[in-house]
Parts: structure tokens; C-alpha cells; sequence
């Protein structure tokens, strides 16, 4: 047998022994096993890739509407070359401590150099996965070690999502996330679409439509008893604060107030208005910070984004 034909047949051969092997294998594996790791790699590759030239604060590319076309935000821990490391924080309901955190740079660096973006070099989101126990707080960094860190304590036992909203000096803003187990008993709760709500003895609503695809123009005003609170003060860097949330994945929506940017001292009310974008029909979550002498109030809402008919 000449060269050629001695080759052929060893390749053959060496196939065969490859098509068993793998036959093999499949026996072995349940069908559709993935080692976790590896699910967890593709799963934060697709992440990315819909999270691809999004931004944390509502800059996102509106050009192409709809699931395919849509940019999310707030749905990977890794976007924009940058990676939120494991998060530190008390592990059962009713302990205090720590919750700490590092943003890593593409090369693995700790991020220590960062641009303010509504007056805070960072703004840290803390929600339980059904909607429950929102959090919009301010931690600290420790520069020399690029470490953030706050003072935490958990309230209710369950899986929550931390967010890290922010922009590295010279990079884009970003929004990154992670999901946290707290240890204790969990009783998920149900969220019924609301458009009003009290807090703190202030009666807040929101007014408008969410239009899937479209920028939807909404109004939050704020009363106490029988009258319009006036007296709003400027919290970062607005007369409100919109955070929206997708039900289901948790995509996060930083909403823009409209209007000029307040001068300090200056209050307003009852009135505040948003610009938001919303891709896809569903229920939204909706938080609502503002402040009142000098105390800050978080109201929640829930709406649905549905398709009007024309």
C-alpha cells in the first residue's frame, strides 16, 4: 500500500476512535448537562453582547426597537472592558457588617480613578429579585486598594441583585451586576401593578404610559395630606431620582429628569418629570427618590408597558 493509502486509513481509524470516545461521553452526561462554570461563561458572553454600547444613565442606542435589537444595561457583571469582582457582605438576615466590592479593569486592575456622574462617583443599587427591599446608597473607596465598602445590615432573607452603576475616568458609564443569597426564610412577594403609593407620610403618583420602543414622557408628583409638596430639594443633581427595573431579568433603566439642572437651595414641586425608554412590553419597577428637608424618601411604583393601537 502506498503512502496516501496507508495515511487515509489511519485517519480513518483516528476519527472512529474520536466518534467513540465522544459517543462515549454523551452516555455518561445527562443530555444537556453543561459543567456550571462553562454555563456561566456563555451566559455572561450573551450578557455582553446585548449589554454591548449601553449606558448607566439612559444613553443607550435607541436606533434598533424590540428584544433583537434592544441595549441593556445592568444585566451582566461583565460590560464596556470592565468586571465587578465578587461582592463581600453579610451572609443572614439581622447581621451587621460589611458589603465591599472592587470594579476590575480589563487587564484585572482594580479601578481607582473614576468621573462623577449625578454627583457620585458611584451609585450602588440593592434589590431582592421579586422587586422588594430597594436600595439606592453611596459607598465609600478606599483608593488605595480600590476597594468600595459601606455599612450593611440585611432585612429579609432571599436573592438579591447588586448593581454598580458607574464611569471609570476616560471610560464610558456602565452598569454592572451581581446577585447575592441571603440565608433565612423566603416568602417571595407579588407585585400588583401601582401607580401610587405613600411613604413616609407623603402621598406620591406617577402619571403616563410606558410605550415599548418609545421614549414614554412621565410625571411624579408628590403631596402631603391634601397638599402639593413644594418644597423639594436637589438630590443628585435633580429635583428626583428615576430608577427602573424589568420584571423578570432585572434590566436596569436610569431615567433622565427633564428640565434645567436646579441651582443649590433652590426647591420645586410637586412636579417632576422623566424621559424613559422601555424596549420590550412587560411590568417595570419604578423607584422614585427624592428629598425634603434634608431627608431623603424612596417611592415605588409598577407599571405595565404595553402596545397602544392606533
Amino acid at each position: 500500500m502506498n503512502t496516501a493509502g496507508r495515511l487515509g486509513l489511519y485517519g480513518a481509524a483516528l476519527a472512529a476512535a474520536f466518534a467513540v470516545a465522544f459517543g462515549a461521553a454523551a452516555l455518561a452526561a445527562p443530555r444537556g448537562a453543561v459543567p456550571q462554570s462553562m454555563q456561566h461563561e456563555e451566559e455572561t458572553e450573551m450578557d455582553q453582547h446585548d449589554a454591548h454600547g449601553s449606558s448607566a444613565h439612559g444613553t443607550q442606542d435607541h436606533s434598533a426597537h424590540g428584544a433583537a435589537g434592544e441595549s441593556l444595561a445592568g444585566v451582566s457583571l461583565s460590560a464596556g472592558g470592565f468586571t465587578l469582582a465578587p461582592v463581600s457582605a453579610p451572609a443572614g438576615v439581622g447581621e451587621q457588617g460589611t458589603l465591599s466590592f472592587r470594579i476590575l479593569d480589563a487587564d484585572g486592575a482594580a479601578v481607582a480613578a473614576y468621573t462623577p456622574q449625578h454627583e457620585k462617583e458611584l451609585h450602588l443599587i440593592v434589590v431582592r429579585s421579586d422587586g422588594t427591599g430597594f436600595r439606592h446608597v453611596h459607598p465609600v473607596l478606599d483608593a488605595a486598594g480600590g476597594t468600595w465598602s459601606i455599612s450593611w445590615m440585611w432585612d429579609a432573607a432571599g436573592s438579591y441583585r447588586v448593581f454598580a452603576d458607574f464611569a471609570a475616568a476616560g471610560a464610558d458609564p456602565v452598569t454592572l451586576t451581581r446577585t447575592i443569597d441571603v440565608s433565612g426564610a423566603f416568602a417571595p412577594v407579588a407585585l400588583a401593578s401601582s401607580a401610587e403609593t405613600t411613604v413616609d407620610g407623603f402621598d406620591v403618583s406617577v402619571d403616563g404610559d410606558l410605550i415599548p420602543g418609545s421614549a414614554s414622557e412621565l410625571t411624579v408628583t408628590v403631596r402631603r395630606g391634601d397638599a402639593p409638596v413644594t418644597t423639594l430639594q436637589p438630590y443628585l443633581g435633580a429635583y428626583g431620582h428615576l430608577v427602573a427595573l424589568r420584571e423578570g431579568d432585572l434590566a436596569y433603566l436610569h431615567v433622565h429628569p427633564e428640565g434645567a439642572e436646579p441651582t443649590p437651595g433652590a426647591t420645586s414641586g410637586p412636579d417632576v418629570r422623566f424621559s424613559a425608554h422601555v424596549g420590550t412590553a412587560g411590568r417595570y419597577l419604578l423607584y422614585f427618590d427624592f428629598q425634603v428637608e434634608g431627608s431623603v424618601h424612596t417611592a415605588a411604583f409598577v407599571l405595565d408597558a404595553t402596545t397602544h393601537d392606533h
